[in-house]
């Protein structure tokens, strides 16, 4: 079917062919990974402007000797095509498939995981200066996009970057349609000159010769004064300062441009830089048209770009958390909304259209948008502040010093939270559960469905002080009705039975409560159901009336087992000197891979089956 790509098993299978045929490879590359992600759905638009760079990338350097380090991982499509992944790609991101992001375990050609954004530089940092502690001659090359650019610890590796003189090559992958591409003679003369190995020789052998003193010095000096001139008009003067050696822009889409740029690059050292611009959605007409859309699209017709738009059986919870948001703006001047850049994600596309003056997107900068609400709670406002689970792990510092140690009143909605699908091991959203309850103050709680979610946002804006948090999966929600029923009057710390019990009782959080209801209808009263609604503070009076009355207890919980749900009820037993056997159902102890959502849970004993069957054990 494809003249080049049907025969690249690896890169050395394309390192012989001309720049026009290395046009028609992009463009199959480009066509294979529209066909493919039509029915295995993923990061599509990303990896769409990236493909030139990455053809040239493993065309001029020499991996997997060589490396090459993604951020996030949404721009590495056309590299995992291209490194003996091509047929296994058909089945991307499912059970059987390839992950969605880098992974070491996977392929060689892999050198650093990924799956939260703007961790490539600091790695790519560390595989250089390792090869150069160890007398290794590898080249390393980290690939950022400038939306990663703006989290923090893209920041820090940077600053660390350039004043090292690691051998490091940064391709800042820009597919901000603001930035115009550079045009003329000059421009290009100028990226040849500085890039040129007799101009850097030259240079080189300047600097030796004039030592280190102050003559040298000066005439840095003069040079980068005047090169700084010509290179704040590429926006180059930002990296310039950081020690980073700037190289660009290049049209990042031409093929012909990125090989003669990296080329170059290759025979130099240092740290430096190369500005490459690229067009998101790159070669897909439907992606170009609408980069929002078409970052992960879903399913969808490859020849028409229909989206095969999903019918949802019930509201999600974004959508959900979106709308009770503006209710609550609308109710109280306090309440604003804080995103770290994932406001269509999380459902704050609502607010941001309707009350634009309360919402604030601060970037892919978890940590500073924590701190950033908790200064907006001392300000005497009231931010909720909506994290997917999984990074909220990077501010759990700025949870417990900003936040929690100073009794500030900020609501944290983590999304995302339990098990995610088909994103796999770097997003599930388990570790939420055990991490936070051991925060002084704090308040964790999980709806087990739509209108318990906004029962406690509503909870929440009354809450004097202090972190609290209120985590939901991803994915839609029980279908019960929520938008004109009244929001559930609900008291920090109080649970709810749902069904009594008289041998066995479910202690659940979250949305697995349904599933052990279900469960436990079979049981003819036997088994019993409670929602605790709180990790923390535990329903005690609640569990009080239980632990004397029943000789068995099941905890259920879409969090990981060790420190969760099931160790705080097992501790609050011990106190009591209970004599309860407790079995917990949750997360084990091992990192779940990517695959389907329902497959998942049943492989943890999440579903209703699973729950069925232990407590058909339990009562024999």
């Amino acid at each position: 079917m494809y003249k080049y790509l049907d025969k690249i098993d690896s890169p050395e299978d394309f390192r012989s062919l001309r720049i026009d045929e290395l046009r028609t490879l992009c463009a199959e590359v480009r066509d294979y990974m529209v066909k493919c992600c039509a029915q295995s759905p993923g990061h599509l638009g990303s990896s769409l402007g990236a493909v030139e760079l990455i053809v040239g990338y493993h065309y001029v350097f020499h991996t997997p000797e060589d490396k090459i380090v993604f951020d996030v991982g949404h721009q590495a499509y056309a590299h995992k095509i291209l490194t003996g992944r091509r047929e296994a790609f058909r089945r991307l991101r499912a059970q059987d498939g390839p992950s969605g992001f880098p992974k070491m375990s996977e392929s060689p050609y892999d050198a650093f995981g990924a799956g939260h954004s703007s961790t490539s530089v600091s790695a790519a940092l560390g595989l250089a200066e390792a090869a150069r502690m160890q007398g290794l001659g590898y080249k390393v090359a980290a690939l950022i996009g400038d939306g990663a650019l703006t989290g923090g610890l893209a920041f820090e590796g940077l600053n660390n970057a350039g004043e090292s003189n690691a051998d490091i090559l940064i391709l800042l992958n820009d597919n901000n349609q603001s930035i115009d591409a550079p045009r003329g003679a000059l421009h290009n003369y100028l990226l040849h000159l500085t890039t040129s190995r007799g101009y850097n020789r030259i240079k080189n052998n300047v600097w030796k010769a004039l030592g280190e003193g102050r003559v040298r010095r000066g005439l840095q000096r003069s040079v980068r004064a005047i090169k700084s001139w010509f290179v704040k008009r590429s926006g180059g003067d930002f990296f310039e300062s950081l020690g980073l050696r700037y190289f660009g822009p290049v049209d990042g889409n031409d093929i012909d441009q990125v090989v003669r740029a990296l080329r170059r690059l290759r025979r130099m050292k240092g740290p430096r830089l190369l500005h490459c611009i690229t067009v998101k959605g790159k070669g897909y007409a439907p992606a170009e048209a609408d980069p929002v859309v078409w970052h992960a699209p879903g399913k969808f017709n490859p020849d028409t770009g229909d989206r095969i738009v999903s019918n949802y059986p019930a509201d999600r919870y974004q959508d959900v958390f979106g709308e009770v948001l503006c209710q609550l703006c609308e109710a109280d001047p306090r309440v604003v909304g804080v995103t770290p850049a994932m406001a269509s994600g999380c459902g704050m596309t609502a607010l941001e259209r309707r009350h634009p003056e309360r919402f604030f997107d601060v970037g892919i900068e978890e940590e500073h948008a924590v701190t950033f609400s908790a200064g907006l709670a001392a300000g005497g406002m009231r931010p909720f502040c909506n994290i997917y689970s999984a990074f909220s792990q990077r501010a759990y510092d700025q949870i417990i010093h900003d936040v929690a140690l100073q009794n500030l009143p900020v609501v944290l909605c983590f999304d995302r939270a339990g098990l995610v699908g088909e994103d796999g091991a770097t997003h599930h959203g388990i570790f939420d559960l055990a991490a936070y309850r051991s925060i002084p103050g704090a308040v964790v709680s999980a709806p087990r469905n739509e209108r318990e979610l906004k029962g406690l946002m509503y909870a929440a804006l009354r809450y004097p002080g202090g972190p609290y948090i209120i985590r939901y999966p991803r994915g839609t929600g029980e279908g019960v009705e929520w938008k004109t029923a009244p929001a559930p009057d609900i008291s920090v710390g109080r649970g709810e039975m749902l069904l009594d019990g008289s041998e066995v009782m479910v202690l659940a959080l979250g949305p697995a409560v349904n599933r052990a209801v279900e469960a436990a209808a079979a049981f003819d009263g036997r088994v019993g159901v409670c929602d605790l609604r709180f990790l923390k503070p535990l329903d005690t009076a609640l569990l009080d009336g239980i632990l004397p009355r029943c000789r068995e207890i099941v905890t259920v919980e879409d969090g990981c087992l060790s420190g969760g749900l099931y160790g705080a009820v097992c501790e609050y037993a011990q106190t009591k000197g209970a004599a309860v056997r407790i079995h917990g159902v949750g997360i084990p102890d091992r990192f779940i891979p990517h695959g389907r959502q329902a497959d998942q849970r049943a492989a943890c004993g999440l579903s209703t089956e699973k729950i069925s069957d232990l407590l058909n054990n339990i009562l024999k």
